[in-house]
């Protein structure tokens, strides 16, 4: 039977008929971070953030981490990087109204501003433990398998030894989310080859090859590598 060529069109696969498209792929990506709007509490954390010279995660990102959170009832989070407590509003807003974040952070006053701002949203502070510290010192120091989600927003060299403890800490299908997985857009781009892109590369190379992790890629904010560990 011949086939109708105006039937075809119809089936085409709109992903690709998006894909085929530069112009068309970044509305859709533009839509997709605007798709849920941020109120005046993490209105004010991202300009903050900004003041403060600090790269929060966008909104589509942030939206991202709350569907993480909340599609695992998740109680007990651990934050990497506590910034100004845009996504750790993202998250908290996620979690089970009894859970605990735990955010970590090097910089006193960015945690602050991000305390008043947990406050501002209307956590009360047990819903929050914040420590200032380097990670790497603190991770060490928290309990194995007893958390249900990772939010690492780290320094790409520090992302390896994130993920290692991650593996540690994380409960059986507990989910690890790694901020900057697209290397500022540069993952893909086999020229690149600065220090920042080869470990993030190496990074999420060994986590998809890793029979602990069951990964995906999503191209939201500047790339959230999502993991459930097996």
């Amino acid at each position: 039977m011949p086939t109708d060529p105006s039937h075809q069109s119809a089936r085409r696969c709109p992903i690709a008929t998006v894909a085929g498209s530069g112009n068309s792929t970044a509305q859709a990506l533009q839509f997709a971070e605007s798709y849920v709007t941020e109120d005046l509490v993490l209105r004010t954390a991202r300009a903050l953030a900004h003041e403060v010279g600090v790269d929060a995660v966008t909104p589509g990102a942030g939206a991202a981490l709350r569907l993480l959170a909340a599609a695992g009832n998740a109680r007990a989070v651990v934050e990497i990087g506590t910034g100004t407590g845009v996504s750790g509003v993202w998250l908290l807003r996620g979690m089970r109204p009894d859970g605990v974040l735990t955010t970590i952070d090097v910089e006193v006053e960015h945690q602050r501003i991000a305390r008043r701002l947990f406050q501002e949203a209307g956590f009360a502070s047990g819903r929050t433990r914040i420590i200032t510290g380097r990670a790497l010192d603190v991770l060490p120091r928290l309990a194995d398998g007893a958390y249900d989600l990772i939010f690492v927003d780290a320094e790409a060299t520090g992302f390896a030894a994130c993920v290692d403890a991650a593996l540690r800490l994380l409960r059986p299908g507990g989910v690890l989310a790694l901020n900057g997985a697209l290397a500022g857009g540069r993952i893909g781009d086999p020229a690149a080859r600065d220090l920042e892109t080869v470990t993030v590369r190496e990074t999420i190379k060994a986590i998809r090859e890793s029979e602990h992790w069951v990964p995906a890629l999503l191209p939201v904010g500047h790339g959230l590598l999502a993991a459930v560990k097996g």
